[in-house]
Parts: structure tokens; sequence; C-alpha cells
């Protein structure tokens, strides 16, 4: 990238929640490559330092925060570190995300709650925090949704209900603060490369265990620099909704207009994925009454 492209972020400070993950890191190098100045928040220390050694040797500039978005006081005390050290904030990106694997019969309770704690809650603790910096500088929130945003997705009722909340939320959000400067886009992904699936929980709970099977997908995957690309420029044309790709722009009109052939594709492709949630949730049982 040119040092002139780079040129059109230069002074804003770029908040990302998930920022270890395949989709985050690609955002944070992205952003800082356009000249942003970024704050990477995760709970993983480690990966966050290892982030922040890439992004400066690129030449970038990052700031590490420890974040648990679940804990709503931590999100408070993490964006006003991002405010103290940076002077503000122009963008925050709601990226941090889990999955789960696995038919509703066979889902535990608590695994939809986990889900949601993270993928919904986590979105409401950071913007809740970041919302009066944004105010103040007109800035924008983006969540990161997906097609199950607004479609079914099979053997994920839990993750698709959190990205259906993460609409409910950021559409009425848009309505009281658009007309105070404060853009919010909402971005629909498809299938990404970024292996959220490979440590998506089982019914269980249990974090990896159907990393060993390859999740079915509709339309392949995209990459995740290919998505964080995109977003950049749907920010910088501050866009109320992104869909990336061909398969997420017909599954949107599909599924408006056609819902009951959506659900019926949707289940054809992806059936699969239930039959081995199904099936990995029996082996595990087995090994567990296995003495």
């Amino acid at each position: 990238m040119s040092r002139s492209a780079r040129a059109d972020f230069f002074g804003q400070v770029v908040v990302v929640t998930g920022a270890s993950g395949g989709l985050g890191s690609a955002l944070c190098r992205h952003f800082a490559a356009a000249g942003a100045t970024v704050a990477a928040l995760d709970i993983d220390r480690e990966s966050l330092v290892a982030l922040a050694t890439a992004v400066a040797k690129d030449g970038g500039s990052l700031l590490p925060v420890i974040c648990d978005v679940t804990d709503a006081d931590d999100c408070a005390r993490a964006i006003a570190r991002v405010h103290d050290h940076l002077g503000g904030i122009d963008v925050l990106i709601n990226n941090a995300g889990i999955s789960h694997r696995s038919a509703f019969a066979a889902t535990a309770p608590a695994v939809i709650r986990k889900v949601m704690e993270v993928n919904f809650f986590g979105a409401v603790h950071c913007t809740h925090a970041a919302l009066p910096h944004l105010l103040a500088r007109r800035g924008q929130v983006v969540a990161i949704s997906s097609v199950a945003g607004f479609a079914p997705l099979i053997a994920r009722t839990g993750y698709a209900a959190s990205k259906h909340a993460l609409h409910g939320f950021f559409d009425s959000l848009r309505s009281e603060v658009e007309d105070q400067g404060v853009n919010v886009l909402l971005v629909c992904p498809s299938f990404i490369r970024t292996g959220i699936d490979g440590a998506a929980l089982a019914g269980s709970g249990a974090q990896g265990a159907l990393a060993p099977r390859p999740r079915q997908t509709t339309g392949g995957e995209s990459t995740p620099d290919d998505i964080a690309a995109r977003i950049v420029q749907a920010v910088r044309l501050r866009q109320r909704q992104l869909l990336p790709g061909r398969t997420a722009r017909l599954a949107w009109w599909l599924s408006r207009f056609a819902p009951s052939v959506y659900a019926r594709l949707m289940k054809k492709r992806l059936g699969a994925e239930m039959a081995t949630a199904v099936a990995n949730e029996m082996a595990n049982d087995t090994a567990k009454e296995t003495p």
C-alpha cells in the first residue's frame, strides 16, 4: 500500500475486539496500513503482543489491550484506557465472536448463553462504553454479523440467534445516533477461513471437539484479508450494510423473497452439519461412559 493510500485514516483511532483471531488480526493490519492507530482488544495476551510486533514491523501503530468482552466492567476499563492513551475513538469494530456446532436438541442451554454473552453482549458492552467517544468525534460503530444474522443456519441455533440480535440492536441504535453524526455498519459475510468453527463449542460446551471435522460451506470460504479490505472500504464510505461477496448477496435476496427456498437449499447443502454434530455428541457420550 502506498503512502498516499495510507493517509485516509491518518489521525483516527480504530478499536477492534477479538483482535487476535483471523478476521480481527486482518482488520488490525489493514486499518494500521491505512494510517489508523489501532487499539486491539482481546483476552489472549500472548497473541496481542505478537500482533503488535507484526504491525510495528510493517510501520503501523497498535495498542494492545487485554479485555474480556463478556465483562461489562472490563470493557469499560479497556475503552477508558484506549481513550486515555490515544485521545479518542473514531471507529469501534465489534468483531469478537464464538460459534457452536450442535443440534439444538443436543445443546445445553448454557452453550447458547455463552455464545450470546460473547457475540451479542460483548458488542453491547463495548459499544456502551465507547459511544460517548464516538459521539464526540461523529465516528462509526461496526458490528461483524453474518449471513446467519438474517437467515437460518442449521446446527448453529445459538450462533444465529446472537447474530440476529446484533441486527435488532444495531439497526435500532442507528435510529438513535445517526442524526448525531454516528454511522452504524452491519457486516454480513458468509463463510470466512478464520478457524472459528474449529474452536466451536460442542453441544456439551466442550471447545474444539469438532476441530478434526471440516465444516460444510456454501459458496466457498473468503479469506480474512479479503473481508478486512472490504470492511475498510465500507468504513471509508460510511456504509450502513456490507454484504461481502456473491454468496452473501444471494443469501440476502433469496432469504427475503423466497425464504422457504433458501431454507431448503441451505439444509440440502449444510445438512451434513447436523449428522456430524449428532455423531460427535454420541461419540463423546460413549467415551465418557467407557471406564
